[in-house]
C-alpha cells in the first residue's frame, strides 16, 4: 500500500489559520513594510508559518519582486566553523534570523582551493542574492569591498572598524579600543611585559586592529612594544598552543599574555602549564570574545565580551532595512567594549555568592550577567 504524501504547506493555509488575507501573508513573509500591518498580526503570521512549515517559494518571489529570496554570508575559511566558537555562533544566528524572515542563507568563503580573492562578487554581479554579510575581511580585500559598495547591493561588513569615508555599512566591535582596554587592565594590575598571541596574522583587519590596541596601551604606559612580544596564531587552539610555546622559547619572560581570541587562549593555557608557569601568578591571561567555554577554563578566563548572536541578528536586520528603503548607507554600528573579569588575570576573585565575572565598560564597573 502506497503512503499518501503530506500536502505541502501553502500561503492559503497560513492565511486561514492566522485569520488574514493571502495578501497580508505575502507582505509579512516577504518582509514588506509600511503596509499598515500591526506587529501583532505580523508575529501571528510568522508563528503560523513556522508551525506548519511554510516557506515562500523563492523562484516565485523572484519573478514577482525581482529578488532572489537569498542572503549570503561570506566567511574567510569554512573550516573555521569547526574551531571558532564566535564564528559558529554568528552563522547560527544569521541563519535563524534569515529563516524567520523567509530568506534562504548561502554561506561562501573567501579562501579555499580554486577560489580567488573577491570571488563572492560574482554572486553580487549575477544578482543571485539580495544582500551580503562579509565577515572578517582581509586588508587585501579593500578593493573588492569598494566594488561591493559601488554595486549598490545591500551589504554589511562585519568584524572590523574601517574609516567612515569608505562608505561601507559596518558593524561589530571596535577591536582596537577593546584590545586597548584588555591590555590596560593587565598593566593596571602591575604587569609590564605584556605579550600578544593574536588570533591570526595582520592580513585580517580585526587582527591588525587588535595588535594596534595592544601597542597603544603599552605606549600609553610608557612601555615600548618589542616585536618579539607579538606572535600570530591561526584561529585554532592548537595554533595558540604552538605560538605560545614559540613565544616562551624567545626567553623574553612575559608576565602577562593577551590572546587574540578565547580559542587561542585555551591553547595558550596548555603551553603555559607545560612550561610550569602558573596562571595568573606567573603569567596573567586575558582573552577575547567571552565564548561560552570561557568561565569553565582552568582558571576561569578573563575576556573581552562579544555578542555574536546579537551581531548576527543586527546584521540581517540591517540588510532588511536596506532592502526596504532602497539601500541607504546606514551609519557604522560599533559595540562598546566590555571586559569580563575572572581569575585568569589575577584580579581579586568575586566574593562568595557574587557573580563569577565583573564587566568593565568604558572604565565603569558593572556586574555582568
Amino acid at each position: 500500500m502506497k503512503h499518501q504524501k503530506t500536502p505541502a504547506a501553502t500561503s492559503a493555509e497560513v492565511a486561514r489559520r492566522a485569520g488574514v488575507s493571502r495578501t497580508t501573508v505575502s507582505f509579512v513573509l516577504n518582509n514588506a513594510r509600511h503596509r499598515g500591518i500591526s506587529d501583532t498580526t505580523r508575529e501571528r503570521v510568522l508563528a503560523v508559518a513556522r508551525e506548519i512549515g511554510y516557506v515562500p517559494n523563492a523562484a516565485a518571489r523572484s519573478l514577482a519582486g525581482g529578488t532572489s529570496g537569498t542572503l549570503a554570508l561570506v566567511v574567510p575559511k569554512l573550516e573555521h566553523l569547526y574551531v571558532d566558537a564566535f564564528l559558529a555562533q554568528l552563522v547560527a544566528s544569521v541563519r535563524e534570523c534569515c529563516h524567520l524572515h523567509g530568506f534562504k542563507l548561502l554561506i561562501e568563503s573567501t579562501d579555499g582551493e580554486g577560489r580567488e580573492p573577491g570571488q563572492f562578487l560574482q554572486l553580487v554581479h549575477g544578482r543571485s542574492i539580495d544582500g551580503v554579510i562579509v565577515a572578517h575581511p582581509r586588508t587585501t580585500e579593500m578593493a573588492h569591498l569598494q566594488r561591493l559598495r559601488d554595486s549598490e547591493i545591500p551589504h554589511v561588513v562585519f568584524g572590523c572598524h574601517l574609516p567612515a569615508q569608505e562608505g561601507l555599512a559596518m558593524m561589530g566591535d571596535d577591536t582596537c579600543q577593546s584590545a586597548c582596554i584588555a591590555v590596560n587592565h593587565l598593566l593596571n594590575l602591575g604587569r609590564r611585559r605584556v605579550a600578544l598571541v593574536n588570533y591570526a596574522s595582520n592580513e585580517y583587519h580585526s587582527a591588525a586592529q587588535r595588535e594596534g590596541g595592544w601597542r597603544k596601551a603599552l605606549l600609553d604606559h610608557g612601555i615600548e612594544p618589542q616585536d618579539g612580544w607579538c606572535i600570530a596564531a591561526d584561529i585554532t587552539p592548537e595554533s595558540g598552543y604552538r605560538a605560545t610555546r614559540e613565544l616562551l622559547a624567545r626567553q623574553l619572560h612575559p608576565d602577562a599574555l593577551f590572546a587574540g581570541n578565547d580559542t587561542i587562549a585555551f591553547g595558550a593555557l596548555r603551553a603555559l602549564r607545560e612550561a610550569a608557569l602558573r596562571v595568573p601568578q606567573d603569567v596573567a591571561l586575558v582573552g577575547y570574545d567571552d565564548i561560552p567555554m570561557a568561565p569553565f577554563a582552568d582558571p576561569p578566563l578573563t575576556s573581552v565580551h562579544s555578542d555574536p548572536a546579537g551581531h548576527g541578528r543586527q546584521a540581517v536586520h540591517s540588510l532588511l532595512l536596506q532592502l526596504q528603503n532602497g539601500r541607504p548607507k546606514p551609519p557604522a554600528a560599533v559595540q562598546a567594549p566590555k571586559l569580563v573579569i575572572r581569575e585568569s588575570c589575577g584580579a581579586r576573585a568575586p566574593e562568595a555568592g557574587q557573580p563569577r565575572g565583573r564587566a568593565q565598560a568604558g572604565g565603569a564597573w558593572a556586574h555582568s550577567a
